[in-house]
């Protein structure tokens, strides 16, 4: 099996890269943390690689897919995992270039993903594409506005694409993590950057 994993430099990300290749699986690490991927892939082995990409980019997106066909040969499941806590603050005080930053990488992200790996599982006859969603996109008070309104947003996304796509056997599923001291929460769990 072959994967591509969003925001696969650190935290949920990270971690599933390495059990995927515990598992046997090949993995395209695709991140903004150059440093950080490019280290995990060198770590994780031949099986892995790392590709540049900000998720909220098409062209970066389509060519996260495409280096991983291209280095693997097929794309079995795609984990739309990039994200970050977005704009924060009490609602009046929100910019909208924060807002439109936010979505772009929590709900943008999630739908380039799927529709640049759609074709790719449609002609291999099946796949899995998993995004990580929020328990913040399901009750309210576990998230910044924005954030939390984004997660909604991806759960919903996932229900509706899975009924398109079930008859092309790909499967469409998200988590939904409560609290983790990931590098982009641990700074509020009180951790340093080295530990989260």
């Amino acid at each position: 099996k072959v994967a591509l994993i969003t925001g696969g430099a650190s935290g949920i990300g990270a971690a599933t890269a390495q059990l995927f290749v515990e598992e046997g699986a090949a993995v395209m690490v695709a991140d903004v943390q150059d440093d950080r991927g490019r280290r995990l892939a060198g770590e994780l082995g031949p099986k892995a690689a790392y590709v540049h990409a900000d998720v909220s980019r098409e062209h970066d997106v389509a060519r996260a897919v495409e280096a991983t066909t291209s280095r693997f040969g097929r794309l079995d499941c795609l984990f739309n995992n990039a994200g970050y806590p977005g704009v924060t603050g009490p609602i009046e005080t929100i910019p909208v270039e924060g807002f439109d930053e936010t979505i772009g990488v929590l709900v943008r992200g999630v739908f380039l993903g799927i529709k640049h790996a759609t074709p790719v599982m449609k002609r291999q006859g099946g796949g899995s594409i998993i995004s990580t969603a929020s328990v913040a996109g399901l009750r309210t008070s576990f998230g910044p506005h924005v954030y939390s309104a984004a997660k909604a947003a991806v759960i919903h996304l996932t229900h509706s694409v899975a009924m398109e796509l079930g008859e092309s056997g790909i499967r469409v599923n998200c988590i939904c993590p409560g609290g983790i001291a990931t590098p982009i929460f641990g700074k509020a769990f009180g951790l340093p950057p080295e530990q989260a």
